[in-house]
């Protein structure tokens, strides 16, 4: 396990198989599932379907706990197309809206160097998700030519953004 990293009294840390249950519990419905995880997530889960959808252990997982220590956001990452490719980005439902997520990508982006050889980062969004465009691009995201073979060209955007 890796050490903590902490900035402003928040710490991006390693999630473990406890995070899981609560980490289910923020998604509700098909569309909120297909958002997050993409189409090929199941809905309804079951623990071990989520786990199996999400790749748990296959790819570091984090969470990002709050100054008062809550759970209030969680992000995977990997090697996709030669970029250290952010996934999975979600914050808990109770704390949308008050830059917690760009605090969660602020840090992976820290974090990242250490786990990957890249010279950008990357993620695909829902091109209807106007939230987190918003967000991605704040942080230095841009909008780039869709990978080839990529699927759903027609329905996300491709973002980078340099190291």
């Amino acid at each position: 396990m890796t050490k903590p990293a902490e900035r402003d009294g928040w710490q991006l840390i390693e999630a473990t198989d406890h995070d899981l249950d609560e980490l289910m519990s923020w998604f509700q419905s098909p569309d909120e599932v297909d958002v997050w995880g993409g189409p090929r997530f199941r809905f309804p889960f079951t623990r071990a379907t989520f786990r199996k959808d999400c790749h748990w252990r296959r790819m570091p997982s984090f969470r990002l706990n709050s100054p008062a220590g809550d759970f209030a956001a969680f992000g995977q990452m990997y090697r996709r197309y030669g970029r250290i490719n952010l996934a999975r980005l979600a914050v808990k439902p109770g704390m949308r809206g008050q830059g917690v997520g760009k605090r969660l990508v602020g840090m992976l982006i820290e974090r990242g160097p250490a786990l990957f050889t890249a010279g950008e980062f990357s993620l695909f969004a829902y091109r209807h998700n106007a939230a987190a465009l918003r967000c991605y691009k704040s942080m230095g995201f841009v909008v780039r030519d869709y990978p080839q073979g990529a699927r759903m060209a027609d329905q996300c955007y491709y973002l980078t953004r340099p190291v």
